[in-house]
């Protein structure tokens, strides 16, 4: 029954005064192309990959439309054939899904996704596919596959294996024939190692998918988004949206009251999203308005703890947890039955597990989702999904390089009620994030202001387990491991998610990937000797030189690396952009002095090269092996050139293995990026590098 004008208006009212105070937003894209052209209002998106050529390419194209709509895409491969088997029509061999992996990630790579960032992806394969060894290990080299997040789905016969210690089956999808077997454990350890060294791949347990899939009558559940948190059908989207909990506290307690009317006005909210979106393709329109799945979830998790007194690691906060979930699910239910009454139930309920169970009809599939919620939490000044707070304190950029020492409100409110809140001390904070080796803090105030890496990778899988028991769909959530942590340790919190009923997990081991940035820690280069290399004179410039110049097509335009020698070798090497100017051009010219410094110090043209190797930023250049990441990997692959072209003869290779990817930051500010649900994201500007 459609509303009259005048409850439309009123509903519209109480929408804009729910988004303005910032007790509720929609997912990224919702709000950027509301309202415009585009129109497309989705973030998440599952497309079909067969096995044919035709189908194949057809993923293709529509991963690009989706990318340039602003959404994000997931994809099962494991319907793809294993390398170097028959393939009838051609009497060739396939190449098998990483190989097709690749072309998908060059696709994303091309297209700006909305005009405003890349798109992302999520890869899955089931691990009784015969190419999982491979998979598993397709990013090793962080710069393969860089546009996707990558996980196996784990089936429930893998798990009971890993257990008993058993071989199990692969699976050949082309004729469904069992093609070969393996040792559970070692594929299990494979995947730990992995993940321990780069964090990835995660693991999703694709049975707990489907035993909550709640339209089992259309197709099973194959991959999820790209932060692994919404489980999709071929062709389905999603529409998210994330409640700030940090303001449904009223003098001291949980305010249940205003949360249920939240929970409802944000239930018909992203129902109505449904109906105004524009869909890149028609088939996903017609999926998504078959089942009508929503996504909601909530922000501001470790705000209201704080604001309750409750340290984010107690029992406290885990029962508590699950009672704002079950509260929050429960209502948001209730919320949709009775729009199915107005508006009739998803056309897909009748042989759906609601249907199955004898339940009322209902107006969505799903309700529930809990996201990462990158963007939307710096939009409302929230602590990041059911994260623990980013810092207590830290530095945010902000127009002309300026920036702006930003901390916790709370905890500044605290510091003046309690007399420690010194400019000093604040400064401090800012530099080391965690408070809790701060001795002039209260003990009192450090137990409740802890951050990712304060509290236990068992804590972070026992927090996610609680908000998963009551969510329709999974739980996005980053399980942050300290540097020393072990395989082991990893191992232990995957056997510890599933025992607990979690539907995937995304772990990071601090430093694995962005060390540059992250680790403060000193450290020493295997194999040197830096008192050694201290007592080096550094070699004078004579009056003249002889050198090389070569051309190198960055991202930012032409860059001239000049070359000089004396006779005792590389002496000099000068930069020259080709436009004038700017951020690179200064950037560049610090490289050159810095390793003009390094040759004449007496440091080996290997290690240099070492140092600026694949070192990358958001402005590349080129594709395959002629890829120049920036200007730094321009700089190091000029002196691989010149080193090949005069005489030098072969670089060493075992020195000059590839550094970490240089990822940790934001191509927008410069600023620090964290690993949140699978996702890079900066606390200082909003970037975010997933959909």
């Amino acid at each position: 029954m459609p509303l009259r004008q005048a409850d439309t208006a009123k509903l519209a009212d109480e929408f804009y005064r729910l988004m303005a105070g910032l007790e509720f937003l929609p997912n990224s894209p919702t709000l950027m192309n509301a309202g415009r052209e585009l129109g497309q209002l989705s973030a998440c998106f599952v497309l079909p990959v067969g096995d044919s050529m035709e189908e194949i390419f057809d993923a293709v194209k529509h991963t690009a439309l989706i990318h340039k709509s602003g959404g994000g895409t997931g994809f099962s491969f494991s319907r793809i054939r294993p390398a170097n088997d028959v393939v009838q029509t051609t009497s060739g061999v396939s190449s098998g899904p990483i190989s097709f992996m690749k072309v998908f990630d060059m696709a994303t790579e091309t297209i700006k996704q909305g005009g405003t960032r890349r798109g992302a992806n999520m890869g899955i394969l089931r691990v009784d596919h015969p190419d999982i060894l491979n998979f598993i290990r397709c990013k090793t080299d962080p710069n393969h596959l860089t546009n996707f997040n990558i996980s196996v789905g784990i089936t429930e016969a893998f798990m009971k294996a890993v257990e008993k210690g058993e071989s199990y089956f692969f699976i050949n999808p082309r004729n469904g024939k069992a093609a070969g077997t393996l040792a559970a454990r070692e594929v299990f350890d494979l995947i730990t190692r992995q993940a321990w060294q780069n964090g990835e791949p995660g693991i999703v347990f694709l049975d707990r998918l489907n035993r909550d899939n709640p339209t089992p009558q259309v197709g099973d559940i194959e991959s999820t988004n790209p932060c692994g948190e919404q489980p999709l059908l071929p062709y389905e989207s999603c529409n998210l949206g994330s409640i700030n909990l940090g303001l449904m506290v009223k003098e001291g307690q949980v305010d249940w009251e205003r949360l249920r009317e939240v929970v409802h006005l944000a239930v018909h909210f992203l129902d109505n999203v449904i109906e105004l979106n524009k869909y890149p393709l028609p088939q996903i329109a017609e999926m998504t308005h078959a089942n009508r799945k929503i996504g909601l979830g909530v922000m501001g998790w470790a705000d209201m703890l704080i604001a309750l007194g409750i340290s984010y690691k107690s029992e406290e906060a885990i029962a508590l947890a699950e009672r704002v979930m079950k509260f929050i699910n429960e209502e948001g239910h209730e919320a949709s039955r009775r729009l199915a009454k107005e508006r009739g139930a998803f056309p897909n309920f009748k042989g759906s597990i609601y249907d199955q169970r004898g339940e009322p009809p209902i107006r969505n599939a799903t309700v529930t989702t809990i996201a990462p919620t990158g963007t939307l939490s710096i939009i409302a000044n929230a602590s990041s999904g059911i994260e623990p707070i980013f810092a207590v304190s830290f530095v945010r950029q902000v127009l002309d390089d300026k920036t702006l020492v930003e901390v916790h409100p709370r905890f500044e409110t605290l510091a003046r009620e309690k007399g420690f809140d010194s400019p000093e001390l604040m400064k401090k904070i800012a530099e080391h994030g965690s408070i809790q080796d701060l001795e002039e803090i209260p003990p009192e105030v450090r137990r409740l202001f802890v951050t990712a890496h304060d509290i236990t990778p068992e804590d972070h899988i026992r927090m996610q387990a609680a908000f998963q028991k009551y969510t329709d769909n999974a739980v996005s959530k980053t399980v942050n491991f300290p540097r020393g942590a072990t395989v082991e340790d990893v191992r232990q919190v995957y056997d510890l998610a599933y025992r607990l009923g979690c539907k995937g997990v995304t772990i990071y081991r601090d430093g694995s990937r962005d060390q540059q940035v992250l680790s403060t820690g000193k450290r020493t280069e295997k194999g040197s000797d830096t008192t050694e290399r201290a007592k080096k004179v550094v070699r004078k410039r004579p009056m003249a030189l002889k050198g090389w110049t070569y051309r190198m097509q960055t991202g930012c335009g032409p860059l001239y690396v000049t070359i000089n020698e004396d006779e005792n070798g590389l002496f000099e090497l000068f930069t020259t952009m080709g436009k004038a100017g700017g951020c690179a051009a200064s950037q560049s010219e610090a490289i050159g002095r810095m390793v003009s410094l390094a040759w004449r110090s007496g440091i080996h043209v290997n290690s240099v090269v070492k140092q600026l190797t694949d070192i990358s930023c958001h402005s590349q250049s080129g594709f395959g092996e002629n890829r120049i990441r920036s200007c730094a990997d321009a700089v190091a692959k000029a002196i691989q050139q010149h080193m090949a072209s005069n005489g030098h003869g072969e670089m060493e290779t075992e020195e000059i293995e590839k550094a970490p990817l240089f990822k940790g930051a934001c191509p927008e500010c410069g600023g620090i990026v964290e690993h949140e649900g699978g996702c890079m994201v900066c606390h200082a500007c909003g970037y975010s590098e997933c959909a």
